[in-house]
């Protein structure tokens, strides 16, 4: 049933289109650039397709329905609540929270590790005092960190590797130096950041039950899918997976964030209409981002102004050395929160207050030294 407005009166179809929109900035901010753009420079809606990369888009998809599988088996916080029965002091459990976080977001996005690891730091807050502002900011370092290796860790690394057209071996071994230095840094500073204090997590003894099958099935699934993906049959992998679930575990399609899936195809319309703006166009041209070490800078710098997949998506305009972005826009999320959207994320899903500033005072610095590394590494 439609909720009612504040005068009791149920809205009607557009105004309630209005309302769902509103409440997302990322999808209201691209709505109004698009009809902006429409405007500026109109062209015919059903040439707007046509923008799109549907090749990453079915492989998204495909990819939030068996994240969102394994995740509903309970597999992923049974894992994390066993391991931590293990740590007995706060650098420990520090440490293995960010090893963890890399961990999953490498094969199940970093979205995906946050909405794991976040909840579990969350949950063994309430069992012993943690500093937990600090953890989660390096957990969300951390998933930025490692999701750089494969193009399963994040939407501008699948959109990266689609495009480019090599096999996700070759990806992961372009990516490998990045990924394992920004990591050894990321867990000095982990190291430096929290004490040896005692911990007793004792007192963790919740039930945590796996669906056995649906994990099992799911993990099998995401082999399978990956390898048709790294074919280039997303599609009908895709069709498969989706009516396989609708008729066995229908809540797991049903679930899954579809509203990403919207953002990712208003991201390629908006940013690549904006993009073929004379303007736009120029002024990008103008930059000269042929060489490797201008496409890496443009990616990292860009992704501080409009978070690091756009900056993917319109820089991929312009340069065609996809290991240059990639490092670029990877070191990207790091710096200001908006660099990627799994820091605002984090953020949100801590539920603590005057995050902001301890969190730039480490990302910011971590965003420096990481432009260093790339740098040298591209």
């Amino acid at each position: 049933m439609s909720e009612l407005d504040a005068n009791g009166v149920r809205p009607d179809f557009p105004t309630r289109i209005w309302n769902a929109v509103s409440k997302e900035p990322v999808l209201a901010i691209l709505v109004c650039a698009l009809v902006v753009i429409e405007i500026v420079r109109p062209r015919p809606l059903t040439s707007l397709p046509g923008l799109v990369d549907w090749q990453t888009v079915l492989t998204l998809a495909g990819l939030l329905i068996l994240t969102k599988a394994i995740e509903l088996s309970g597999f992923l916080m049974w894992a994390a609540h066993r391991l931590v029965h293990r740590i007995h002091g706060e650098r420990g459990l520090a440490l293995l929270l960010v090893a963890l976080a890399a961990a999953l977001s490498t094969l199940l996005t970093n979205d995906v590790a946050l909405f794991a690891v976040v909840p579990l730091a969350l949950s063994l807050n309430k069992l012993a005092p943690l500093p937990i502002k600090r953890l989660v900011i390096v957990i969300a370092l951390a998933v930025n960190a490692g999701s750089i290796l494969t193009p399963l860790g994040n939407p501008q690394n699948l959109f990266l590797w689609q495009t480019s057209g090599v096999s996700f071996g070759v990806f992961v071994w372009k990516l490998l130096p990045l990924c394992a230095a920004l990591m050894a840094m990321l867990l000095a500073v982990t190291f430096a950041m929290f004490r040896a204090t005692p911990l007793d997590l004792s007192g963790d003894a919740e039930a945590h039950r796996v669906d056995r099958t649906l994990c099992g099935v799911s993990i099998l699934a995401f082999g399978v899918f990956v390898a048709l993906a790294d074919a280039h049959h997303a599609g009908p992998a895709l069709a498969v997976l989706a009516v396989a679930f609708l008729l066995w575990r229908r809540e797991v399609v049903l679930k899954i964030d579809w509203l990403l899936l919207l953002i990712f195809v208003l991201m390629f319309i908006v940013l690549r209409s904006a993009a073929a703006l004379p303007a736009i166009h120029d002024a990008i041209a103008s930059i000269g981002i042929q060489s490797p070490v201008r496409a890496f800078a443009a990616g990292a710098v860009l992704s501080q102004g409009i978070s690091n997949v756009p900056a993917a998506i319109v820089l991929a305009e312009f340069s065609k050395d996809w290991r240059a972005l990639a490092f670029g826009v990877s070191v990207g999320g790091f710096g200001v929160a908006i660099g990627s959207l799994a820091n605002l994320i984090a953020v949100r899903l801590s539920g603590e207050k005057g995050m902001w500033t301890p969190f730039h005072v480490v990302s910011i610095p971590f965003w420096i030294a990481a432009m260093v590394i790339g740098w040298a590494l591209v």
